[in-house]
């Protein structure tokens, strides 16, 4: 399978929010499965990072990103509900004897 065909496979799917087993076979872009496995592989090779860090440098250097309008999405980093635990620790001092009355 040809990895542009497979690239627009996985495009159809995350753009139609559909299954990745619903992905019609008479599109030409295989088998949702070998999409997915594709995307996988790509995902951990870091081909997307890489993407994205290249087309924001284009597009940047090209003067058609407004930073102004830029915002922060840390929807990705779990947050902390409150302060953090003290960890307990183990006294080091004597210990009362067991009462053996």
């Amino acid at each position: 399978m040809a990895d542009r065909l497979c690239l627009q496979g996985i495009l159809y799917v995350l753009h139609n929010d559909i299954a990745w087993q619903l992905l019609p076979l008479e599109l030409g872009f295989g088998s949702g499965q070998t999409c997915w496995r594709r995307l996988e592989r790509w995902q951990q090779a870091g081909v997307f990072d890489q993407l994205h860090r290249i087309l924001l440098a284009e597009l940047n250097a090209a003067g058609e990103l407004d930073w102004s309008r830029a915002c922060v999405d840390g929807s990705h980093i779990r947050a902390k509900k409150g302060e953090p635990t003290p960890v307990r620790r183990r006294s080091t001092g004597g210990s009362q004897a067991a009462n053996t009355i």
